[in-house]
């Protein structure tokens, strides 16, 4: 096989989620018949991410989720963040994206747990969720009638660019005192 560096460059290329090792390994094999060696994938994605490296590309590979991803360096944020104001009506809705921080922080939750928390019915939220993808079932509770059990996807993962949730901002970061409901105990 000729041009491995550049077979998995078109490979992770093409992907729209990150791609991992194993799946590299196992689609060049199946795809031209030949075994490579984790250390020959490794140099080659050594040599990706090098070339991506330097200043005249606005992409670069990242690790992400246990896989290599393209993704958009930083100082191109402000065009990146237009063009996402620009396809705005994709958006979540803000109940859509209280579901989602719910699901991303207590998972594996259920459907009847996200609803005792927000206070209200979360069926819609929960499906658009799952249209989009970033959340997932994780199988069923133990609990009476058995519900299914919510936790996020590995989209969840690569559109926010991390590889866990233990990555995620803790909520004594977030919150501030103008957020909090009634007065402080010194």
């Amino acid at each position: 096989m000729e041009n491995i560096t550049q077979q998995i460059e078109a490979l992770i290329f093409a992907s729209e989620q990150s791609v991992e090792l194993f799946d590299i390994k196992q689609i060049i094999r199946e795809a031209f018949d030949q075994e490579l060696s984790t250390d020959e994938i490794e140099t080659a994605l050594q040599d990706i991410e090098l070339k991506y490296a330097a200043e005249n590309f606005a992409i670069q590979l990242y690790h992400i989720n246990g896989g290599y991803q393209f993704l958009t360096k930083k100082q191109y944020y402000k065009v990146i963040n237009q063009l996402q104001i620009h396809r705005s009506k994709k958006k979540l809705s803000q109940a859509a994206l209280e579901t989602l921080a719910i699901v991303a922080y207590r998972q594996p939750i259920t459907k009847l747990e996200i609803e005792q928390i927000r206070g209200v019915n979360c069926d819609y939220s929960i499906q658009k969720l799952l249209d989009k993808d970033l959340i997932q079932i994780n199988g069923k509770a133990e609990s009476v009638g058995k519900p299914l059990l919510y936790g996020t996807s590995r989209l969840f993962m690569d559109y926010f660019g991390i590889n866990s949730t233990a990555e995620l901002p803790k909520l004594k970061d977030i919150l501030t005192e103008e957020q909090s409901i009634g007065e402080s105990a010194e």
